[in-house]
């Protein structure tokens, strides 16, 4: 029904936003993953997935969720999608994982990992496994979940191995083999190292 919603924020905290849209206020459920990346914001654009709770205890009614990027919308809707997995474990999931390092949990096998967030037993992180790992692999390359050609690190790390006589082209594999296996968080200097011995 809803794509995504730019607006105004108008209110917002580790659980929601809510969006001035032309006058309209749209509260919107959000992992701690996404609020990192507004909370300095004032005009943002969210992408956005609709639910409809129908539940004997509660009234039928329309929950929203926001994300800051496609990449963990997608996560999210992967991760309703696995048996016993509900919209609040998966928000969950999201809010102690990034995208890419959830990817790599999956794919990885990484059962320990899942089990670190809270509500998430062994069956659980292994039924996500089952379920999404083949699916991530074969869906899309983790360079669309991760963009690190946007990488400050990657760059500068880059340009340092170009500059000691490097192939830019392979340069930029053994960069990119690096941050798909370690994150993307390592400094220049560390990436540099570790590229200097596959190179």
């Amino acid at each position: 029904m809803y794509s995504y919603l730019e607006g105004k924020v108008v209110e917002k905290n580790p659980a929601y936003v809510v969006l001035d849209n032309h006058g309209i206020g749209y509260l919107l459920n959000i992992s701690l993953n996404t609020y990192s990346q507004i909370k300095e914001q004032v005009q943002v654009k969210i992408f956005t997935h609709l639910t409809i709770k129908n539940e004997a205890t509660t009234p039928v009614g329309f929950v929203m969720y926001g994300f800051a990027d496609e990449q963990e919308r997608e996560f999210f809707r992967h991760l309703i999608s696995v048996s016993g997995v509900g919209n609040t474990t998966a928000l969950l999931i999201l809010s102690s994982f990034t995208p890419e390092k959830l990817y790599k949990a999956i794919t990885d096998n990484n059962v320990s990992a899942l089990q670190s967030v809270k509500g998430i037993g062994a069956k659980s992180a292994q039924r996500i496994i089952i379920d999404l790992k083949d699916k991530l692999i074969k869906g899309k390359a983790l360079t669309e979940f991760v963009d690190f050609t946007h990488n400050t690190n990657r760059d500068e790390a880059l340009s340092g191995l170009i500059v000691l006589g490097f192939n830019k082209n392979s340069a930029g594999k053994a960069l990119d083999k690096i941050l798909e296996k370690e994150g993307t968080e390592l400094a220049v200097e560390e990436l540099i190292k570790k590229a200097l011995k596959i190179l």
